[in-house]
C-alpha cells in the first residue's frame, strides 16, 4: 500500500467525517472505496461481467457438452511433448 496526501475543502472533509463515523470506518477507507468504484473494477461490475459470460458458448456446435472430453481431444498427443519441455 502506498501513502498519499489529499487537500480537501472544509465541506468535503466534514461530509467524509460524518459518513465515516456513520459507517464505522475511516475517511481513508471511504476514499479508497470511492477510488476503487470509480477507477477499479467493483465486485458488482465484476459480477455483471461474469453473468454476461454464462452460457456464451451454449450454441456452439463444434464443442461437445462434455467439456472433459473436449479438453482431452485438444491435448491428445501433446502430453509427452509438454512433459519434455517442462522445467526440472
Amino acid at each position: 500500500m502506498k501513502r498519499t496526501q489529499l487537500y480537501l475543502d472544509e465541506g468535503m472533509w466534514k461530509t467524509l467525517q460524518i459518513e465515516a463515523r456513520q459507517a464505522g470506518t475511516s475517511i481513508s477507507e471511504l476514499v479508497r472505496q470511492a477510488v476503487q468504484e470509480r477507477y477499479g473494477v467493483s465486485p458488482a461490475k465484476r459480477r455483471v461481467a461474469m453473468q454476461a459470460l454464462v452460457g456464451i458458448w451454449k450454441d456452439r456446435k463444434d464443442i461437445s457438452s462434455d467439456t472433459g472430453k473436449y479438453i482431452r481431444q485438444l491435448r491428445r498427443g501433446t502430453r509427452l511433448k509438454r512433459l519434455a519441455r517442462a522445467p526440472r
